[in-house]
């Protein structure tokens, strides 16, 4: 297993210095944001796309630096019910798909979308509950006329590239969690007409699973069984055991109230300890993920430099792979 880095934690570097830090910290890989959130800090993709000369530089800095790109990051909302920023992101997601390979990536990770609530809507509409009956026709609809389409077409392109879409649970969006996540996949790539290997598949970011009650061990052993587990963000929460307890964890209000926010995101190590992220990596091999651990960056307590690089030195030790031999039966 490798360890690498989603670099949207280094805007306002430049490509240079990223990959210089991201190399001097012993990094394997990193992830480069090509997509509306967080944005593109390094390159235009549309502009690297169009041109055969910016996409060799890019993959000479790479090689320079003994980095391999683990995946284009490419989030955004393709099926917001706002036109023009539907269309917005979904070209930049084409744009992503045609690129990685390009750019010697075979992944792309991005949000499902999360659709409004009717044809009429204007925003999106997260349903958090099955009542009243409401809601019911709202996921009907979202999931008939827009989700299953939108990503049918979209199984069928990343096919063609010969590029694996990582889907990233995360509330706000459509998937959310492994059971919308897989419905998704089986539904999209059956309307594709996709026997075997599927392109719709998971990132699986656990920050984002802790919060709603998923334990993110069996999260792994869930996606492993359906055998979408494409990639892994290592982001780490913490859960505030008073507010948490008194107001639940589905918690709206804003990302800097940290005194008064029933869970935080953390450095990796300090929402949880050995008792998660080892039984994690474990079960992430379990079903034959040996591809990268790629580390975000969101602690509010911490520098980037701080919190990146805690993160690096607590998951090296987590992942060091012991020298297979012989059990001590045989």
């Amino acid at each position: 297993m490798k360890l690498g880095v989603m670099a949207a934690l280094f805007t306002g570097m430049s490509l240079d210095d990223a990959l210089d830090y991201c190399a001097g910290v012993g990094l394997d890989a990193i992830e480069l944001p090509a997509g509306p959130y967080p944005g593109q800090p390094f390159f235009n993709p549309k502009e690297v796309l169009a041109s055969k000369k910016r996409q060799e530089e890019i993959k000479a800095k790479l090689r320079d630096h003994d980095l391999e790109l683990s995946a284009l990051a490419v989030h955004g909302n393709p099926v917001h019910p706002d036109k023009a920023h539907a269309k917005a992101d979904h070209e930049l997601f084409v744009t992503g798909v045609k690129l990685a390979r390009k750019l010697g990536t075979d992944t792309v990770v991005t949000f499902s979308g999360c659709p409004g609530g009717c044809k009429t809507d204007k925003t999106p509409n997260w349903v958090t509950c099955a009542w009243p009956p409401d809601y019911q026709e709202i996921l009907a609809y979202q999931w008939d006329q827009v989700l299953v389409p939108y990503w049918t077409e979209q199984a069928r392109l990343c096919k063609d590239q010969a590029v694996k879409v990582a889907w990233e649970a995360h509330p706000g969006f459509s998937v959310y969690n492994p059971d919308t996540l897989i419905r998704l996949s089986k539904l999209a790539s059956k309307a594709a007409g996709i026997r075997g290997k599927t392109p719709l598949g998971a990132n699986l970011d656990p920050s984002h699973f802790f919060w709603q009650g998923i334990d993110p061990v069996l999260a792994a052993r869930a996606l492993g069984e359906a055998g979408l587990l494409y990639y892994v963000h290592a982001k780490d929460t913490e859960l505030d055991r008073h507010e948490g307890p008194v107001n639940g964890y589905n918690d709206a209000r804003p990302y800097g109230d940290l005194k008064h926010r029933s869970w935080t995101f953390r450095t990796c190590g300090y929402g949880h300890g050995d008792e998660f992220w080892k039984p994690f990596v474990s079960m992430l091999k379990r079903y034959g993920y040996d591809g990268v651990l790629s580390i975000e960056h969101e602690d509010p307590l911490m520098s980037v430099e701080e919190g990146f690089e805690k993160a690096v030195g607590y998951l090296s030790e987590v992942i060091i792979e012991e020298t297979p031999g012989k059990a001590w039966w045989c």
